[in-house]
């Protein structure tokens, strides 16, 4: 499995994101007192989850030999009476019947992002010396 490492920069919330090869920033927007030079964590789940929803449905069709174009998941997280809700509108291009969109609309949600985000997780913390040591 592929670690995620995260370090905190010299901006007041900047973080610098190191995944395989890729170099990445998160931050939050000026409103919540962040520099913006990055995604906030709530727009990265959200990124996950929309990569993660297209690239399942782009495989899905691709076994079926479905004429699947083009995917496109826009999403957004709101709290709803106190509960978090992120609503997600699909919208899928090619010369899909509806019994095929109908069933793409269900595969989306098995992916395994979505069902990461559906189940309990645990998560397990713990203090380590080393990684400090380790340069960024």
């Amino acid at each position: 499995m592929t670690v995620v490492r995260v370090a905190s920069n010299s901006s007041r919330y900047g973080q610098e994101v190191t995944i395989r090869q890729f170099r990445l920033k998160a931050d939050e927007p000026p409103t919540v007192g962040g520099d913006d030079s990055g995604p906030s964590p709530f727009e990265w789940i959200l990124a996950g989850l929309g990569a993660c929803t297209s690239m399942t449905l782009q495989m899905y069709a691709e076994r079926k030999g479905w004429p699947l174009e083009q995917v496109i998941v826009e999403l957004d997280y709101v709290r709803q009476n106190d509960q978090p809700v992120i609503h997600v509108d699909l919208a899928m291009m090619g010369d899909l019947d509806e019994k095929q969109r109908q069933r793409l609309l269900e595969m989306s949600d098995r992916c395994p992002v979505h069902k990461l985000l559906t189940v309990p997780v645990q998560i397990q913390t713990q203090l380590s010396n080393q990684l400090a040591k380790a340069s960024f």
